[in-house]
């Protein structure tokens, strides 16, 4: 029967084996057998170091404190409800000694666990006190076997996520290059697609047309003279009478609205006089100087 230390994954020495004469030729059918930033190399250096730990092989390697209590008490088929605590222990310990004589900031984490345990180990050594209500006292192991059942899901979801097929790891995505020489090919123009782009040229022009308004000089004072002498032998002349000139001109509204202004232009200087009999009735103009 195997003790509890055989069954911890320690690292094992390799003996030391005293160097050996260089055997090595000079050079193998003239080639080197090995480069060094780039530059070849025939025979082994003399002054070659190797740690002390080169040779140092570890059988299993750890995550962390829980990750290693769970591998004990896995490994040795331990109930995790019911764990043996002074069996895992004292194999726990070991495993801790190991680690501390090689690399000390890492046994710090390790050595916190081990103080839980001997904590959990102790309490479990001292008598038993039921409280006043006669419920049962909460097992010291509780909390350690709750962290060690989450620790143990995460880490067997971990371990079915890496087992999806990853990119790069496991398969590579497929890249193809395919150079093609194709000549243009213009497509042919019918006469629906030339008289369409031939309207569209004429709606531009028409867009950009430009048109010259000119200024035409036209005076409120001659307009004024005119009236007043078509006035002078008339008596009294109809409203509409005093614009047939402007209209029949042909220059439009500008010449109309200038004379009309003259005909106030003079009916405020108080030149003309503007009558109407009755309400709707025909409006007249007349001088206002000549005697009625």
């Amino acid at each position: 029967m195997t003790s509890d230390q055989d069954k911890l994954p320690l690292p094992i020495e390799l003996p030391s084996v005293a160097p050996e004469a260089d055997s090595t030729p000079a050079a193998i059918d003239g080639m080197a057998f090995a480069r060094l930033y780039g530059e070849p190399l025939f025979k082994l250096p003399q002054d070659l170091y190797i740690p002390p730990d080169a040779l140092e092989v570890f059988l299993e390697a750890f995550e962390g404190p829980l990750d290693l209590l769970l591998y004990l008490i896995r490994k040795q088929n331990f109930n995790v409800l019911d764990i043996p605590m002074a069996q895992v222990t004292r194999q726990y310990l070991t495993y801790v000694d190991q680690i501390r004589a090689s690399n000390l900031e890492l046994a710090g984490e390790y050595l916190l666990m081990a103080a839980m345990l001997i904590e959990i180990k102790s309490r479990m050594l001292l008598p038993v006190k039921k409280a006043d209500s006669d419920e049962e006292a909460e097992d010291p192991r509780a909390e350690l076997v709750r962290r060690l059942l989450e620790y143990e899901q995460m880490k067997l979801a971990a371990q079915k996520l890496d087992m999806l097929p990853q990119l790069g790891r496991d398969f590579l995505r497929a890249q193809v290059y395919i150079e093609q020489s194709l000549a243009p090919r213009f497509p042919e123009v019918e006469l629906p697609d030339l008289q369409a782009a031939w309207a569209d040229v004429l709606k531009r022009a028409k867009l950009n047309q430009h048109h010259k308004i000119a200024r035409e000089e036209l005076s409120v004072r001659e307009h004024m003279s005119q009236i007043l002498r078509r006035l002078q032998n008339r008596r009294f002349m109809e409203f509409s009478e005093l614009f047939e000139d402007a209209i029949r001109s042909g220059k439009g509204a500008p010449l109309v609205v200038v004379n009309f202004v003259a005909m106030l232009e003079l009916s405020r200087e108080s030149l003309i006089e503007i009558t109407q009999a009755e309400p709707y009735a025909p409006i007249y103009v007349r001088l206002s100087y000549l005697p009625s």
